[in-house]
């Protein structure tokens, strides 16, 4: 996992704004879920892990001199093509706020996040259209994995601490509890600036880790 993840506080507007919309997304919900357990939401890892790769088309398509990153101007394009108007700051500050090592380009983990913050962030379509972002199959990815944000966020503020993961991580299973040094190691890896309290995009970044979208592209170059 990369380790540069920039100032605690200078992405506090973008992550509130997320914190509002997650917040607005389960009481839409009414606090439903289709989720039930921690379990529940490892055994569809493969499912979300082919689902995102899935995205690396359209990082390829607009990686234009085949880099490996995303820069500002490719961005734009990608943005347009999915329909996602943004204004320039707008684009500014998600460029930064995923740009988390520093490298002025954004990565495929890094794109991941990106986009779904987008779509989080994006207005409900009009009433002509039934899409936020033209691919409907992207959207429903993005969707689950509000899904299980909202599901470990068991007091509904949009935003996670220690007690709830720990919390979600034994609530189907009270006599089966996980470790606690296992229920440490799962926040810490969300909770960068170990303030005690993990955003919407502090948790992609980890979970995009745990269903394994570094792993599976590191191992395709090394068989390459």
């Amino acid at each position: 996992m990369l380790c540069c993840r920039g100032s605690p506080n200078k992405y506090s507007r973008l992550d509130a704004k997320l914190e509002k919309k997650i917040v607005e997304v389960k009481r839409c919900s009414s606090g439903q879920s289709s989720f039930k357990s921690i379990d529940s939401i490892i055994l569809k890892f493969p499912q979300f892990r082919e689902e995102l790769k899935n995205i690396r088309n359209v990082f390829d398509q607009y990686d234009e001199d085949s880099n490996g990153t995303i820069d500002r101007e490719e961005l734009k394009k990608c943005l347009q093509k999915l329909q996602l108007h943004l204004t320039a700051e707008e684009i500014e500050d998600l460029f930064h706020s995923c740009d988390i090592d520093g490298s002025e380009g954004i990565q495929f983990n890094e794109f991941i996040v990106l986009l779904c913050l987008i779509y989080l962030l994006k207005e409900p379509p009009s009433t002509h259209t039934t899409s936020k972002i033209d691919s409907p199959q992207l959207e429903a990815t993005f969707d689950t994995v509000i899904e299980v944000f909202s599901f470990l966020d068991k007091n509904g503020d949009g935003k996670l601490n220690k007690t709830e993961v720990v919390k979600a991580l034994n609530e189907a299973s009270p006599r089966e509890k996980s470790p606690a040094h296992v229920s440490r190691n799962r926040f810490k890896e969300m909770d960068w600036d170990k303030n005690g309290r993990v955003t919407f995009r502090q948790f992609l970044f980890a979970f995009i880790d745990w269903v394994g979208i570094e792993t599976d592209d590191e191992t395709s170059q090394e068989q390459s």
